[in-house]
């Protein structure tokens, strides 16, 4: 059984990871600041924002486990079947920033830009679980941030930031002593350069992300992100601007002759052209194009299988009411404003499985505001998540376990909100996600020496409901 529960933890990392998304924003208003945030209760230049939020739900697969079948399946039935449960989860936060121009204003009267600005803020959100499989899962994640910026919209100005995510990412074993919880540190910082009254910026910074995985089992897969990176825009007319960005990042893994897959330090490179505006009054757009390549370490090594290839985004934003003239980019136009969204994606990411994947991603999003009390935000998406071979780490010697394979995912969530009041009102956050596969990884042995596999398929359903008091 040793043998059993080591070899899942080479799949039970990137099942995992392919949730990070969706666990870290699981409260809808916590994804936006916008919906976040109320009136605000101003002392001196600085407005706090406290808020609590109750839910109740249900939660169809908790540990990710595939719904197929069978009895070499090692994360599915009859072994281990998906488990359901109820949830209970109570978020508190709390964000402070200092007065922003808008809020500043006197009359008729705009005071110049604040010589230092400040955001930040830290919400928690506690989980609570009833189910005969998940009574042990009690926990607490956690969001923060924080920005600082100095002689922000004048010609030269600088920002400091940094963050800390605790995130809680279950095992499909269901033993808590065998999760893969992390803490996600973040900090950085950025000059920006604004010459002639702001038609052209640029940015440069650098930035360092470290994941840190929590238990002795996931200890292996931690890993240290340094990026640099420049930005520029230039506003050409009112409503349009050509926008460049090009990162470079230094990833290693300082435990990975640990790890039982094998993983491989690299040095990405991102880099793309773009143009985004409106195009009338109710419609805008974003086209960028560009290119990304990983750079492995040993790039003749079979194992060290590199991605090298056009990335690009495209996405149309349709403005269900008016006020868009002051925009500069689609979904930037004013806080309480309608959209409905369309895009593609194809980009690359860095992964725990195979070291990295790409994605072709097709999204639709609506947000709709109606008199101020109503609040709908629907995301959907669908998208072919391309693999290299997997290798493990048998030994200090990469042995490879499956040839390059394709994953498909489709989602989609639901968050809505009904105010009564300024500060407080009533939500649900519907969530919904599936992947479909063809691969099945090798897990080791069963009892009787029987091979074992691990599906890559997976689906799971949430749905809660709950009130909110916000300021």
């Amino acid at each position: 059984m040793r043998r059993w529960g080591r070899a899942c933890t080479l799949v039970a990392v990137p099942a995992a990871v392919l949730s990070w998304t969706s666990a870290a924003s699981a409260q809808g208003w916590l994804a936006d600041r916008r919906f976040t945030e109320g009136p605000g209760i101003r002392t001196g230049d600085l407005e706090l924002h406290p808020g609590i939020g109750g839910e109740v739900g249900y939660d169809s697969n908790w540990f990710y486990r595939s719904h197929n079948e069978g009895p070499t399946i090692a994360n599915g039935a009859p072994a281990l079947p998906p488990a359901d449960a109820a949830v209970f989860r109570v978020t508190p936060s709390f964000y402070v920033s200092t007065l922003g121009r808008q809020r500043q204003e006197d009359g008729n009267t705009r005071l110049e830009p604040r010589v230092i600005s400040f955001r930040g803020g830290v919400a928690a959100t506690g989980r609570f679980f009833l189910g005969k499989d998940t009574g042990r899962q009690h926990n607490i994640g956690l969001s923060s941030d924080a920005r600082l910026d100095i002689n922000q919209g004048r010609p030269i100005g600088f920002g400091i930031f940094a963050g800390y995510n605790r995130l809680i990412q279950p095992q499909v074993l269901a033993d808590p002593n065998l999760s893969f919880n992390r803490s996600d540190l973040r900090a950085g910082a950025e000059v920006i350069g604004m010459p002639g009254g702001g038609t052209f910026d640029v940015r440069g910074g650098y930035q360092f992300h470290g994941a840190l995985f929590e238990e002795s089992n996931g200890v292996p897969y931690t890993n240290l992100t340094h990026e640099v990176s420049v930005r520029n825009r230039w506003r050409f007319r009112p409503r349009t601007a050509l926008f460049h960005d090009t990162s470079l990042r230094f990833i290693s893994y300082p435990n990975a002759d640990r790890a039982v897959n094998y993983l491989n330090d690299s040095t990405p490179v991102r880099t793309r052209l773009g143009v985004t505006g409106l195009i009338t009054e109710r419609f805008g757009a974003l086209l960028a194009a560009g290119y990304g390549a990983t750079f492995f370490q040993n790039p003749a090594a079979a194992s060290s299988t590199q991605y090298d290839s056009i990335n690009g985004q495209a996405e149309g934003t349709f403005y269900l009411s008016k006020g868009a003239s002051g925009a500069d980019e689609p979904g930037q136009a004013t806080l309480l404003l309608s959209t409905v969204s369309l895009g593609f994606l194809r980009d690359f990411q860095n992964s725990l499985l195979g070291n990295f994947y790409n994605t072709n991603r097709v999204y639709g999003r609506l947000e709709y505001w109606f008199g101020g009390k109503t609040l709908v935000r629907l995301d959907a998406y669908g998208e072919q998540l391309n693999y290299p071979a997997v290798f493990l780490n048998t030994a200090g010697v990469p042995t490879q376990v499956t040839g390059e394979f394709s994953n498909f995912r489709v989602g989609g969530g639901l968050f809505a909100e009904y105010r009564f009041t300024s500060s407080f009102g009533i939500n649900t956050t519907i969530d919904y996600v599936q992947q479909m596969s063809d691969t099945q990884i090798p897990a080791g042995t069963g009892v009787g020496g029987a091979p074992l596999v691990f599906d890559l398929n997976y689906r799971r359903f949430q749905a809660f409901a709950g009130v909110r008091y916000f300021f």
